[in-house]
């Protein structure tokens, strides 16, 4: 498994080039403070790189969340409805957003590796 990151904080773990799953970084989590709301993407809907498949609010606001790459969402972690803090107690782990099928395996290699993003966080 491979995990990339978006420069708008999001990751993506890529098990193979047909599935994979996506959340927010522990950077984004911070920096939104305490999750009291995910609004997930609807399954079976496919999505273009960039655009906003969910929505993320918290105590001190609210944030989109972007696709990462084409693809089609898969499945959603139902478990945000009921406990979205799982987003503060484990944003690489249980608080994944959705699985997706990515459809342009291309733009999966575009994305920051751990160094790049670790790089990028430093100029923030």
């Amino acid at each position: 498994m491979t995990t990339k990151f978006t420069p708008d904080h999001e990751w993506i773990n890529i098990e193979d080039h047909d599935a994979a799953v996506v959340g927010i970084t522990p950077h984004a989590q911070d920096a939104l403070g305490d999750v009291v709301f995910v609004e997930l993407p609807e399954v079976g809907r496919s999505y273009a790189k960039g655009e906003v498949a969910g929505v993320v609010e918290s105590v001190k606001a609210a944030a989109d969340l972007y696709m990462p790459v084409d693809g089609e969402i898969v499945e959603v972690n139902g478990a945000l409805k009921d406990d979205p803090a799982l987003v503060n107690k484990d944003p690489q782990g249980q608080g994944w957003f959705f699985k997706m099928k990515p459809t342009n395996a291309a733009q999966l290699d575009a994305l920051l590796d751990a160094g790049a993003y670790d790089a990028l966080l430093k100029t923030l």
